[in-house]
């Protein structure tokens, strides 16, 4: 029986990927073997020993220790993509609002007195205030092209927009699935010189922090708008609310309030609604329980953070997966010591990423509590389980 520990709430059409007669799933559970969360924050937890996997429903892994996951040969599993017609609508929808005005407008049509006859008057009369600017043949600049970039990208260009893209580690698939009508930028000033509309779809690293700051918004173009719906912390918020009171910048819409942006009049602050769609939530709940679920059972990797990608059809017999750094010779040992208990090697597998390796073998024979424990000796490794 495989223990799930929820630390945040999972949609059910998710959860219902786990047999109850496989696994128990609460969100107080004791040596589990996997944990499922959402925007809980891992850092200060105590990892249990029996964890073997954890699965964000969600993209972002800030709020997990990756690092010391990596450490003790946990993989990280996420769901990039799951939410990306969710956040991906957000940003049309917010260059919709900031190009026509739609949240000044909004707070001063709710904010006129008097009888509807005045109001009728002040509406003529205040509209002129809000008058915006249409969407096509502007330029739209999408920082990180994964799965989100890519969409919106598509989305922008089928809008009448042209569209500028940056991202030094593009993918294949990405690539695949980008408009051939996108440009490419070589980097992140090109793409921001060129830009009406800039939006981020990367990570918060040290390379993305403030990655709009003082002297990058020197080099936008003037009524600029920016959109920030990855992190809090990309945007330098201060140097674009200086930029907003001097007229370079046009409008500031995120997802990240504080004090010191959320009442400024040409800011428009969300309660991070980038992936809150119930659409977006049970996508990514299915995707992250079927990826734990192949780990758990099979061992196969798909969508880690911080393991490479596996996926070896099972041949019979026992499976042996083993997580060990990525030095010379791990694979030599591991196989010289089943060869000298006896143990076939039907099928194998061997993988690396970074600093880990990651090994599959399907044998013939069984594998005694004795041959793990000597696999686990082998200085290096870092976990071992038999499937």
């Amino acid at each position: 029986m495989n223990k799930i520990l929820t630390l945040n709430n999972i949609a059910a059409v998710g959860l219902d990927r786990l047999p109850h007669d496989n696994y128990e799933i609460a969100s107080e559970i004791q040596h589990p073997d996997a944990i499922l969360l959402r925007s809980y924050k891992m850092h200060d937890m105590e990892i249990p020993e029996t964890l073997k996997a954890v699965g964000r429903a969600g993209a972002g892994v800030n709020n997990i220790p990756v690092d010391k996951m990596t450490a003790q040969g946990i993989p990280v599993f996420n769901a990039p993509g799951a939410n990306a017609n969710a956040v991906k609508e957000l940003v049309i929808a917010s260059m919709l609002m900031a190009s026509r005005n739609i949240g000044q407008a909004w707070d001063y049509a709710k904010n006129l007195e008097g009888d509807d006859g005045m109001i009728a008057k002040d509406v003529e009369a205040g509209k002129k205030k809000y008058v915006g600017f249409e969407l096509p043949g502007r330029t739209l600049g999408v920082i990180g092209l994964g799965a989100i970039g890519v969409q919106i990208a598509n989305a922008a260009i089928s809008l009448g927009m042209k569209v500028v893209g940056y991202d030094p580690t593009m993918t294949i698939q990405s690539a695949w699935n980008l408009s051939a009508e996108a440009v490419r930028a070589h980097s992140v000033e090109e793409l921001l010189s060129e830009s009406d509309f800039i939006t981020f779809h990367v990570p918060l690293i040290d390379a993305t922090r403030n990655m709009i700051n003082a002297d990058r918004l020197k080099i936008m173009k003037d009524n600029v708008v920016i959109m920030n719906f990855a992190r809090g912390g990309i945007v330098d918020d201060t140097a674009v609310l200086e930029a907003l009171d001097s007229g370079k910048v046009y409008a500031y819409i995120n997802d990240f309030p504080t004090n010191e942006n959320k009442n400024h009049p040409r800011v428009v602050c969300l309660p991070h609604l980038g992936a809150s769609t119930a659409e977006a939530e049970d996508n990514c709940a299915i995707m992250v329980a079927d990826q734990v679920k192949d780990y758990l059972e099979n061992g196969n990797i798909t969508n880690s953070v911080n393991f490479p990608e596996m996926k070896m059809p099972r041949t019979g017999g026992a499976r042996i997966a083993v997580a060990n750094s990525n030095v010379p010779n791990m694979v030599g040992q591991i196989t010289s010591l089943l060869a000298g208990s006896g143990i076939n090697i039907g099928d194998m597998m061997n993988k690396s990423r970074d600093d880990i390796a990651y090994n599959l073998l399907d044998v013939e024979g069984e594998v005694g509590e004795g041959v793990v424990e000597k696999i686990q000796e082998i200085d290096g490794v870092l976990s071992v389980r038999v499937l």
